[in-house]
């Protein structure tokens, strides 16, 4: 059996101590890092590296979104069938082509594209003959309706306040132009309606900017109820819950009994 004495274990743990505490301390040296190694340049070569200058940035203007469109292309190009005419009341279009016997698979769709331009005369020339074109079609415009979409839905998604207007205006001369347009129109409301939703509670006065005769509409709020009640009316009878579908806040422009 080990005993252990805890004076023995007293007296060494002081002698201990006392060994530790009479050696000498060590300096202590700062911590020194290699230096970085210095890499001798030719100065020759430096003098004979060209200075490189920031490139200066061009002032030339960029063009804008609808400066390109296949409308305009064409037009510069002579493909359009249209030319101006100056009358003592207000400006006119002459066709050089009867516009009875155009391709409206061909022409309508571009003259649609235009009407995205804001410059003169692409402008002028693309909202006179579409609209034109939507008056003396009848049912041939019946069969471009899915072509001039695409077109049509390009203008409203612009959200450009000198667009807009006439973009909406072409719509309701569209469904007018025959008496079938606005039921074939109603497949397209997913493409074309969101943007009138978004729009529809907008009280944006438009004061001189409004393209169209009449100026009863003088902000876009008004102006997109009135294409909505006109698409409601010259759509036939699953026109409303469609428009509604798309535009919740949206109320139907007929009265009871309008359908009996």
């Amino acid at each position: 059996m080990v005993i252990f004495n805890i004076e023995i274990f007293e007296k060494n743990t002081l002698n201990f101590n006392i060994f530790m505490s009479v050696q000498p301390k060590l300096p202590k040296f700062p911590i020194t890092r290699p230096p970085k190694p210095v890499i001798h340049e030719d100065e020759n070569a430096i003098a004979r590296s060209p200075v490189q200058k920031r490139p200066k940035k061009s002032r030339a203007k960029v063009a804008p979104k609808n400066a390109h469109t296949e409308f305009r292309r064409f037009y510069d190009r002579g493909d359009i069938p249209v030319r101006l005419v100056h009358t003592s009341f207000k400006n006119a279009i002459a066709w050089s082509v009867d516009p009875a016997v155009l391709d409206y698979q061909h022409y309508l769709p571009l003259f649609f594209d235009g009407l995205r331009e804001k410059e003169e005369p692409y402008r002028f020339f693309a909202r006179k003959g579409t609209w034109e074109l939507l008056k003396h079609g009848g049912t041939r415009v019946l069969q471009v309706i899915p072509q001039v979409v695409i077109p049509l839905k390009k203008a409203l998604d612009t959200r450009d306040m000198d667009i807009l207007p006439v973009a909406l205006r072409t719509m309701q001369k569209l469904v007018k132009s025959s008496d079938l347009a606005g039921e074939a129109l109603i497949p397209f409301y997913r493409q074309l309606l969101p943007v009138l939703n978004e729009f529809l509670l907008f009280n944006k006065n438009l004061g001189d900017r409004i393209e169209y005769g009449q100026r009863k509409k003088n902000n876009i709020g008004d102006l997109i109820l009135e294409t909505l009640e006109c698409l409601e009316l010259n759509g036939g009878p699953d026109a409303f819950i469609n428009i509604q579908y798309m535009v919740p806040t949206y109320q139907s422009a007929k009265t009871p009994g309008d359908d009996e």
